[in-house]
Protein backbone atom coordinates (compact mmCIF):
# COMPACT_ATOMS: atom_id res chain seq x y z
CA UNK A 1 0.00 0.00 0.00
CA UNK A 2 1.19 3.65 -0.92
CA UNK A 3 2.36 5.80 1.78
CA UNK A 4 0.08 8.81 0.48
CA UNK A 5 -2.05 10.38 2.88
CA UNK A 6 -6.19 9.38 1.86
CA UNK A 7 -9.29 11.44 3.33
CA UNK A 8 -11.21 9.42 5.70
CA UNK A 9 -14.18 7.21 3.71
CA UNK A 10 -13.06 9.37 0.70
CA UNK A 11 -13.19 6.89 -2.69
CA UNK A 12 -9.21 7.02 -2.26
CA UNK A 13 -9.76 5.50 1.54
CA UNK A 14 -12.47 3.11 0.04
CA UNK A 15 -9.65 1.77 -2.43
CA UNK A 16 -6.82 1.92 -0.17
CA UNK A 17 -8.43 -0.44 2.19
CA UNK A 18 -10.08 -2.85 -0.87
CA UNK A 19 -6.50 -3.56 -1.66
CA UNK A 20 -5.42 -4.08 1.26
CA UNK A 21 -8.54 -6.76 2.22
CA UNK A 22 -7.96 -8.31 -0.88
CA UNK A 23 -4.34 -8.75 -0.32
CA UNK A 24 -5.06 -10.28 3.45
CA UNK A 25 -4.59 -13.74 4.22
CA UNK A 26 -6.00 -14.66 7.69
CA UNK A 27 -9.19 -12.32 6.08
CA UNK A 28 -9.27 -14.45 2.76
CA UNK A 29 -8.73 -17.97 5.26
CA UNK A 30 -12.12 -16.57 6.99
CA UNK A 31 -14.01 -16.27 4.29
CA UNK A 32 -13.36 -19.86 3.31
CA UNK A 33 -15.63 -20.13 6.98
CA UNK A 34 -18.23 -17.83 7.23
CA UNK A 35 -20.33 -15.65 5.26
CA UNK A 36 -21.40 -12.46 5.98
CA UNK A 37 -22.24 -8.95 3.99
CA UNK A 38 -21.63 -5.85 5.76
CA UNK A 39 -22.73 -2.60 5.02
CA UNK A 40 -21.72 0.56 6.89
CA UNK A 41 -23.44 4.13 6.47
CA UNK A 42 -21.89 7.31 7.20
CA UNK A 43 -24.05 10.30 7.23
CA UNK A 44 -23.60 14.14 7.65
CA UNK A 45 -19.94 14.02 6.61
CA UNK A 46 -18.23 16.42 4.41
CA UNK A 47 -18.99 14.29 0.86
CA UNK A 48 -22.56 14.00 2.32
CA UNK A 49 -23.32 10.40 2.74
CA UNK A 50 -20.92 7.82 2.35
CA UNK A 51 -21.90 3.61 1.91
CA UNK A 52 -19.18 1.15 1.67
CA UNK A 53 -19.09 -2.94 2.50
CA UNK A 54 -17.51 -5.59 3.49
CA UNK A 55 -18.20 -8.97 1.76
CA UNK A 56 -17.11 -12.20 2.74
CA UNK A 57 -17.81 -15.77 1.72
CA UNK A 58 -16.33 -18.52 -0.79
CA UNK A 59 -12.48 -18.13 0.09
CA UNK A 60 -12.60 -14.19 -0.80
CA UNK A 61 -13.18 -11.37 1.53
CA UNK A 62 -14.06 -7.83 -1.02
CA UNK A 63 -14.04 -3.86 0.51
CA UNK A 64 -15.80 -1.19 -1.64
CA UNK A 65 -18.23 1.28 -2.16
CA UNK A 66 -21.74 0.92 -2.25
CA UNK A 67 -23.80 -1.42 -0.25
CA UNK A 68 -23.01 -5.56 0.85
CA UNK A 69 -24.73 -7.84 -2.22
CA UNK A 70 -26.00 -9.62 -0.30
CA UNK A 71 -26.99 -7.44 2.59
CA UNK A 72 -26.87 -9.15 5.89
CA UNK A 73 -25.95 -6.30 8.45
CA UNK A 74 -26.04 -2.49 8.05
CA UNK A 75 -24.12 -0.02 10.34
CA UNK A 76 -25.65 3.62 10.11
CA UNK A 77 -24.05 6.27 12.35
CA UNK A 78 -23.19 10.04 12.09
CA UNK A 79 -19.35 11.49 11.13
CA UNK A 80 -18.52 12.21 14.73
CA UNK A 81 -19.17 9.01 15.53
CA UNK A 82 -17.48 7.14 12.73
CA UNK A 83 -14.21 9.48 12.92
CA UNK A 84 -14.38 9.10 17.28
CA UNK A 85 -14.29 5.52 16.93
CA UNK A 86 -11.87 5.19 13.78
CA UNK A 87 -9.95 6.88 16.33
CA UNK A 88 -10.01 5.68 19.22
CA UNK A 89 -12.13 8.32 20.95
CA UNK A 90 -15.07 6.19 21.02
CA UNK A 91 -15.52 2.58 21.96
CA UNK A 92 -17.50 1.07 19.37
CA UNK A 93 -19.83 -0.95 21.90
CA UNK A 94 -20.38 2.26 23.84
CA UNK A 95 -21.73 3.69 20.66
CA UNK A 96 -24.21 0.93 20.02
CA UNK A 97 -25.42 0.95 23.53
CA UNK A 98 -26.03 4.95 23.69
CA UNK A 99 -27.42 4.45 19.92
CA UNK A 100 -24.87 6.21 18.21
CA UNK A 101 -24.40 3.33 15.99
CA UNK A 102 -27.81 1.79 15.13
CA UNK A 103 -27.47 -1.63 14.07
CA UNK A 104 -29.90 -3.20 11.02
CA UNK A 105 -30.55 -6.71 9.79
CA UNK A 106 -29.44 -10.26 10.66
CA UNK A 107 -28.15 -9.89 14.38
CA UNK A 108 -27.56 -13.90 14.36
CA UNK A 109 -24.91 -13.35 12.12
CA UNK A 110 -22.96 -10.85 13.84
CA UNK A 111 -21.65 -12.87 16.64
CA UNK A 112 -20.51 -16.06 14.34
CA UNK A 113 -18.43 -12.84 12.18
CA UNK A 114 -16.80 -10.87 15.39
CA UNK A 115 -13.07 -13.40 14.44
CA UNK A 116 -14.13 -11.84 11.01
CA UNK A 117 -14.45 -8.12 12.11
CA UNK A 118 -11.25 -8.41 14.72
CA UNK A 119 -9.29 -8.88 11.96
CA UNK A 120 -10.71 -6.34 9.81
CA UNK A 121 -9.81 -4.31 12.58
CA UNK A 122 -6.05 -5.31 12.06
CA UNK A 123 -6.59 -4.14 8.03
CA UNK A 124 -8.22 -0.78 8.92
CA UNK A 125 -5.01 -0.09 11.21
CA UNK A 126 -2.71 -0.66 8.00
CA UNK A 127 -4.62 2.39 6.57
CA UNK A 128 -5.35 4.40 9.28
CA UNK A 129 -1.71 5.49 9.55
CA UNK A 130 -2.04 7.48 6.48
CA UNK A 131 -5.58 8.91 6.96
CA UNK A 132 -6.28 11.94 7.59
CA UNK A 133 -9.91 12.35 9.75
CA UNK A 134 -10.19 16.23 9.54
Amino acid sequence: MSNATVRYLSLEWIDALGIAVAADDRLNELAGHHRIGFTQVVVDGPEGTVIYHLQVGDGRATFGAGPAEPEDIRFEQDWETAVAVATGRLNAQQAFITGRIRLTGDREKLAPSLEVFAVLNDVFEQVRTHTDYS
